[in-house]
């Protein structure tokens, strides 16, 4: 078995770092002892080494599960930049690309491929991986398996089938956040041979948790942004408020971008690389933006409007202050919020006969009579949809949710991809090729300049930079690549950005269609509670918010955190903040910007009087947490 030596000698190697971070070795250690293994550990808290590091030093293949696409890529990516052999599938690939991934890992050419879980509702892809010598089997956001999870999904249910084409592997499941009854879920479904389970503790001691009650968001946001300097992400549930919302934060002199998933890939990379740069300060987003960004370096998390869960909350709000100094997870909030999450409640759940009149039109929508459809993949345009049938939007797409979980159809919500190509003709046969697209070999001049690796795999190319870089319409680039694409010449497969609909069964008649109650109404009821627990958070003002959300998550927290929002106010009203704390940091910091280890090694007060005192003063937007990790107090002392 693989030492502790090999795997920091691994660390090393490929990542630059001499040390685990906190429970890492632990989970690696785990793994390479063959033991099945359930991480909980918090967003940022370095989860993908946990599986990354354990395969590289044993033999074979990982195969990672995970339900977020562009998660895969990125992760995907990130090991390719560091000369590790890594591939995805999932349903936006062709299948001529398909087939190559599966022939490249048969001929032991990738450490790890990466698979949505829908991949493992196809016979023919299970037959082919049984040739596969898999050394772990590694399932991604592993709360999804559970009914008690506040994200389930039908076809996670699947991955158990892999634990009997490898009864050898053993496997790591990993979340960053799961309640006691979800930790129990995710081992019974994934068969773990013994619990086995390791969790770092839900406490954040730098993060600020503040709920603000306002009628003013917008004025309350900015006031918070301008006291607080460095980076933040505001997270709002539309993305059409992710532009009006930065547009009026530039309006009042901050550095603000937007970004949600229905932006192009050069756009979102564009936006997350200038944000990451330090390009941009604030980032306007849906819950699209966040995973798998590595930013240790932000301030603030503020929320506009409500998540469903704490599940959503915790995850978002673990975002802030990674680099373990003192940040802030803000809340805000309305009275008219508490109405808006019970009507999210009643979006989510729309009435069953509206459900099977849903299942009914998208089969009228696809052309697939009834008693057809068993297996079949197809494009699925879903605002075309909503409009030829004249449907609401949000209930629809929760009807389509519910019928997946019912496992009638399988709805892939939206997928971009990026053009990609790959060269089929040996370099002999690149000249002198007759076509009838005006222009067409100085686009295959400009493709070879452009681009390495064309004869070998896929590359993924940028139509715009060609057409930038060798003044070619992006029209002619397009017809080019397609006559190509004709002659054998290459494999050109367009972007594209589309949902999917795959139909798990043949096409039935709605008065057939039933929907169970495990997936209708005990969910209904489990989200009526979670929604119930983020009132409770957002609107008592006499719980500790850290001790709340701790406990939600069954960890005990018998001490109050004393720097959030509730806190700060028990102790001013039970005077134990008193006015010499306020004034001596209010002075010292007038005089010039102080680091709170200044602060703490100067005034003759307790550390925690001057970090709790430090906390009220930012918050009440009497002190300037500046980008250098100092306090500043622009207004004279009176």
């Amino acid at each position: 078995m693989p030492t502790d030596v090999d795997i920091h000698r691994i660390l090393e190697k490929y990542w630059g770092y001499k040390h685990f971070r906190a429970l890492q070795e632990d989970i690696i250690m785990s793994v390479l002892e063959g033991r099945d293994t359930l991480g909980l550990m918090p967003t940022g808290g370095g989860k993908s080494l946990t599986f990354q590091i354990p395969t590289l030093a044993m033999d074979g293949l990982a195969i990672v599960v995970t339900p977020i696409i562009s998660l895969m890529k990125d992760q995907v990516d990130n090991l390719v930049s560091r000369g590790i052999k890594a591939t995805y599938l999932h349903a936006g690939l062709s299948i001529t690309e398909k087939n190559r991934v599966m022939e490249k890992c048969l001929n032991g050419n990738y450490k790890f491929l990466y698979v949505s879980p829908e991949r493992l509702e196809s016979t023919s892809f299970i037959d082919r991986i049984k040739r596969l010598n898999i050394c772990l089997i590694v399932v991604d956001e592993a709360h999804c398996i559970s009914q008690w999870g506040y994200d389930f999904r039908p076809s996670f249910l699947k991955i158990a089938a892999l634990r009997k084409v490898f009864p050898n592997a053993p496997v790591l499941a990993l979340t960053a956040t799961a309640t006691p009854m979800v930790v129990d879920d995710i081992q019974q479904k994934l068969q773990f041979r013994k619990p086995n389970i390791f969790k770092t503790s839900f406490v954040r001691d730098n993060i600020s948790y503040v709920v603000r009650h306002t009628t003013e968001k917008m004025s309350e946001l900015v006031h918070i942004l301008k006291s607080v300097a460095g980076s933040s992400i505001v997270y709002v549930r539309s993305r059409k408020r992710t532009k009006l919302i930065a547009d009026e934060l530039r309006r009042n002199g901050l550095s603000a971008d937007y970004y949600h998933a229905g932006l192009s890939i050069e756009e979102k990379e564009d936006k997350q690389n200038k944000w990451k740069n330090d390009e941009i300060r604030v980032i306007v987003a849906t819950n699209a933006f966040g995973m798998g960004i590595d930013k240790p370096d932000v301030r603030v998390v503020a929320h506009i409007d409500l998540p469903n869960t704490l599940e959503e909350y915790f995850q978002e709000a673990g975002r802030a202050g990674r680099d373990g100094k003192r940040s802030y997870a803000v809340m805000l909030v309305k009275t008219t919020d508490k109405g808006l999450l019970h009507r999210h409640l009643s979006e989510a759940f729309p009435e069953k006969d509206f459900i099977r009149k849903v299942y009914e039109r998208v089969g009228n929508f696809l052309e697939v009579a009834i008693g057809e459809g068993y297996g079949q993949m197809m494009d699925f345009n879903f605002n075309l949809f909503c409009r030829t049938f004249n449907l609401p939007v949000l209930p629809t797409l929760n009807a389509l949710r519910i019928l997946t979980q019912a496992e009638y159809i399988q709805f892939v919500e939206e997928i971009e991809t990026q053009s990609r190509v790959m060269i089929l003709a040996d370099k002999a046969r690149l000249y002198n090729i007759p076509t009838t697209t005006p222009r067409a070999d100085e686009v295959l001049q400009a493709l070879l300049r452009t681009y390495t690796g064309l004869f070998a795999d896929y590359v993924f190319i940028n139509e715009d930079v060609i057409a930038y870089r060798y003044n070619l319409s992006p029209q002619t680039i397009y017809d080019s690549l397609i006559e190509y694409n004709r002659l054998h010449i290459l494999h050109y497969v367009p972007r594209k950005r589309t949902p999917y609909i795959i139909y798990t069964t043949s096409r039935e008649e709605p008065k057939y269609i039933q929907i169970p109650k495990s997936i209708y109404e005990t969910l209904q009821e489990r989200m009526r509670e979670r929604i119930e627990a983020v009132i409770t958070y957002c609107y008592n003002d006499e719980i500790c918010r850290e001790k709340y959300l701790v406990e939600y998550f069954g960890e005990d927290s018998p001490q109050p955190c004393g720097h959030c929002d509730t806190c700060i106010e028990r102790r001013k009203r039970d005077d134990h903040m008193p006015q010499d704390v306020q004034q001596g940091i209010l002075y010292m910091t007038h005089l010039k910007p102080r680091k709170l280890k200044e602060l703490v090694q100067t005034l003759s007060f307790s550390r925690d009087e001057i970090v709790d005192t430090v906390a009220m003063l930012v918050d009440e937007g009497f002190l300037e947490h500046r980008d250098d990790d100092t306090y500043f107090n622009p207004e004279p002392i009176r």
